[in-house]
C-alpha cells in the first residue's frame, strides 16, 4: 500500500532504512538506488513520504539532494536527526584476528579511522555500508568484514564484532521528511522554515538580502550556495531558519529578502526536532 510506504536512497539495513524505521515504524520501508529515484516514488505515487539524507557532522552536506529539491515539487514535512553508530559486521565464527579487509562506504571508512588503522585493515570502498554487508553474506569470506548498522548485520545474517567504532562521539546524520503536500505545524511550537532564493546580481545583494534576518531577530542556522545551470554568476541559496513563516519577524524578513531577490521559495515549514530544541537551549537562544 503506497499510503503506508516511505521510500529511502540505499538498500535495507542502511542508515536512511534505520532512520524510516525509528521514525515510522509502522511503515514498510522502499529501498531505492539514487536520491532522484526516491524522490519520484512520492511524486508518482509508489510511495507516501521519502527519508532523505541531507547531513552529516562529520562529511558533511550531501550535495545531490539540495540540486534535485527544487524541482521535485515535493515539500519538507519534518527532520530527523540519527545518531550514527557504526558496527564492525563479519560472517559468524570470523574474529577480529581472521580480519584482513574491510569495506564500507567512503564516508564510513573515514569515519572510523582509527579502528581500522588499529587493526591493520585494508579499506575497501563500496557503494554504501548496507550493500558491503550483503556483499559479505553472499561471499562467504571471513577475511573481509563491512562497517555498517546493527540493522544490516541482522537482516543479513551477520555478527557485530564491535559496536560503536566510529572516530567522532557526535556522528550524526540530519534527514529531511518529503510528502507531496505541504503539512505546517501550529503557531507558536518550534518551527524551521527551509527556503531558497537568488538575489539579484549587483553589489553587496547578499548582505542586504539578509539584512532582515538579522534586525528582526530571525536565527538563521544554515546558509549554503551553490550554482544553478552551469553559469557562475547565477548562484541559488539554500537557507534554514528557526521560525514560522506566519509569526511576524519571520514574514518581515521574508518581505526584504524578496525585495533584493529574483526568486523565494520555501521548501517546507516543519516541526523543529528534540535534538535541535535541545541544542538552541544549551545556546541560550
Amino acid at each position: 500500500m503506497p499510503e503506508q510506504t516511505i521510500a529511502f536512497q540505499g538498500t535495507f539495513g542502511a542508515y536512511s532504512d534505520l532512520a524510516c524505521r525509528r521514525v515510522f515504524p509502522r511503515m514498510k520501508t522502499l529501498p531505492c538506488t539514487q536520491f532522484d529515484d526516491a524522490f519520484a516514488a512520492v511524486s508518482e505515487g509508489r510511495a507516501a513520504l521519502a527519508m532523505i539524507a541531507v547531513e552529516n557532522s562529520v562529511a558533511g552536506r550531501v550535495a545531490d539532494v539540495h540540486h534535485l529539491m527544487p524541482d521535485s515539487d515535493l515539500h519538507i514535512i519534518g527532520e530527523h536527526f540519527e545518531r550514527v553508530n557504526h558496527h564492525l559486521l563479519a560472517l559468524p565464527g570470523a574474529t577480529l584476528e581472521t580480519l584482513r579487509t574491510v569495506r564500507s562506504h567512503v564516508h564510513a571508512l573515514s569515519q572510523c579511522r582509527r579502528l581500522i588503522r588499529s587493526l591493520g585493515l585494508e579499506p575497501v570502498v563500496a557503494a554504501d555500508t548496507a550493500g558491503a554487508a550483503a556483499e559479505i553474506a553472499a561471499h562467504g569470506d571471513p577475511t573481509v568484514a563491512a562497517i555498517a548498522s546493527e540493522l544490516a548485520g541482522q537482516i543479513y545474517g551477520l555478527v557485530s564484532l564491535k559496536e560503536n567504532i566510529e572516530d567522532a562521539e557526535h556522528n550524526t546524520t540530519r534527514f529531511l521528511i518529503m510528502s507531496r503536500e505541504p503539512k505546517r505545524p501550529a503557531r507558536g511550537t518550534p518551527t524551521v522554515t527551509t527556503f531558497l532564493f537568488r538575489v539579484r546580481n549587483v553589489p553587496a545583494a547578499l548582505y542586504k538580502a539578509l539584512g532582515g534576518f538579522a534586525t528582526n531577530g530571525v536565527n538563521m542556522t544554515k546558509l549554503e550556495s551553490y550554482m544553478v545551470g552551469g553559469a557562475f554568476s547565477a548562484t541559488q541559496f539554500y537557507a534554514d531558519v528557526e521560525a514560522h513563516p506566519e509569526d511576524r519577524p519571520l514574514a518581515l524578513a521574508l518581505e526584504e529578502l524578496a525585495f533584493f531577490s529574483r526568486e523565494v521559495k520555501i521548501l517546507g515549514v516543519y516541526p523543529a526536532h528534540p535534538l535541535r530544541i535541545a541544542a538552541s537551549a544549551r545556546d541560550g537562544n
